[in-house]
C-alpha cells in the first residue's frame, strides 16, 4: 500500500528537548513574541471559529511593502520549510535532480526524495562555505533545482555577492534556485548576496525566509518566498488550503511593524555569537548558532547535557544555538564544567 521507496527516507530528526535543561538545540530565539505580536495573536485566537484567509491577503500586502515587491510576487506557508517542499513539488519529480549544499539544511533531501527526485549532495569547503564551482559542474539536463542556504545552515558560511552572480552565470534559465535565508535577520556580512536583489536581477530565483527564527514564531509557523510572479504562482497552486492560520498571520503582520524592536534583540545575539565562537574555538557564524566541525558530536552533546545544555550533534560536527547573554553564560559554564 505504501510507495517502496520510502522505506530509503530519512525522518526529520528535530532538536531534542527536556524540560529541566537549557534547550540550544533548534535555533530558537530565548524571547517571547513582540508584544504586539502577542496581542494580534490574542485577537485573532478569539476568532478561532472562523476559517483563516487562505491568500494571507493581509500579510502578503504587508509582506510586499517590506519587500518593496508586488503582492503577486510573495506566497506563504507553514513556515519556509513548507514552502521548500512546494518549491521542490513545482520544479521536480523522478528521474529529475536536486542539487544542495551538504551539511545544509537537512529537509532538502528529504523534500527532494519525497516527490521521487533524486538528492545531488555537494560537500561544503573546508571553511564551511558553499562549493558553487562543484555545484555548478554538477548541473545537468536533469537539474530542476538548487539550495543555497545563506548563511548556510549548520556552518553559519556566507555567499558573498560575488560569487552568487558568478555562481547563477553558469546557471541555465531553466533550472530554479530556492535562495534560503532563514537566517537573514542574523546576517551583518557587508558583502552577502540578499534574496531582495537577487530575485529582481534573476527571474529563476525565488528566496525564502521565516518568522521561526527572528520573529521568535517559531510555535505558529509562517514563513514566505518571493520572486517572478510565474513561480510565485505555481507555489500557490500546490499549497495546502489554509495552510497557514489566523493566529500566524496576525503575528507576523504585527511584527513586521515592529522592525526596530526586532534588531535590538537580534544586536544582543550577534554579539553573544562572536563571544562563544571565540572562546570555543570556532569560526564565527552569520546566523543565530555556531558549529563545531570535525569533533566527537555525540560525546560533546552528552557532556553538556549532563551539564544541563541540549545541543544539536551531526554525524559532521555540533551546532549550539546562541540567544542571549545569560544564556551564553550559562552554556559557557556548562561547557567548562563538561571538561570541553
Amino acid at each position: 500500500m505504501i510507495r517502496p521507496d520510502l522505506a530509503a527516507l530519512p525522518a526529520y530528526v528535530p532538536g531534542k528537548r527536556r524540560p529541566d535543561a537549557l534547550k540550544l538545540s533548534s535555533n530558537e530565539v530565548a524571547t517571547t513574541p513582540l508584544p504586539a505580536a502577542v496581542e494580534a495573536m490574542t485577537q485573532a485566537a478569539m476568532q478561532a471559529n472562523r476559517y483563516p484567509d487562505m491568500f494571507a491577503m493581509d500579510l502578503k500586502e504587508a509582506l510586499a511593502e517590506h519587500l518593496e515587491v508586488t503582492p503577486e510576487q510573495v506566497a506563504v506557508g507553514c513556515g519556509s520549510s513548507a514552502l521548500c517542499q512546494q518549491l521542490v513539488q513545482i520544479t521536480a519529480g523522478p528521474g529529475d535532480e536536486v542539487i544542495f549544499a551538504w551539511r545544509s539544511f537537512e529537509a532538502y533531501p528529504i523534500f527532494t526524495q519525497v516527490v521521487g527526485a533524486t538528492p545531488v549532495p555537494v560537500p561544503l569547503l573546508d571553511d564551511g562555505r558553499h562549493d558553487l564551482d562543484r555545484m555548478a559542474e554538477l548541473i545537468t539536463d536533469r537539474t530542476k533545482l538548487i539550495f543555497l542556504c545563506n548563511p548556510n545552515n549548520p556552518s553559519g558560511a556566507v555567499i558573498t555577492d560575488a560569487e552568487f552572480h558568478d555562481f547563477m552565470a553558469r546557471v541555465p534559465e531553466s533550472v530554479v534556485v530556492g535562495l534560503d535565508e532563514a537566517y537573514f535577520e542574523y546576517n551583518r556580512a557587508e558583502d552577502t548576496v540578499i534574496g531582495t536583489e537577487a530575485v529582481t536581477r534573476y527571474p529563476n530565483v525565488v528566496a525564502l525566509r521565516t518568522f521561526s527564527k527572528a520573529y521568535g514564531l517559531a510555535g505558529v509557523r509562517v514563513g514566505y518566498a518571493f520572486g517572478s510572479t510565474e513561480l510565485i504562482g505555481a507555489l500557490d497552486k500546490v499549497c495546502i488550503p489554509f495552510g497557514v492560520n489566523a493566529v500566524a498571520q496576525a503575528a507576523a503582520v504585527a511584527s513586521l511593524a515592529s522592525a526596530d524592536e526586532l534588531l535590538e534583540r537580534t544586536e544582543e545575539t550577534v554579539a553573544q555569537r562572536d563571544r562563544v565562537a571565540d572562546a570555543l574555538g570556532a569560526r564565527r557564524s552569520q546566523a543565530n548558532f555556531i558549529w563545531l566541525p570535525g569533533v566527537d558530536a555525540q560525546d560533546v552533546a552528552e557532556r553538556l547535557a549532563e551539564q544541563g545544555v541540549l545541543v544539536r550533534a551531526f554525524p559532521e560536527g555540533v551546532r549550539i544555538t546562541v540567544t542571549t547573554e545569560k544564556e551564553a553564560d550559562q552554556l559557557l559554564a556548562a561547557w567548562e564544567k563538561a571538561g570541553l
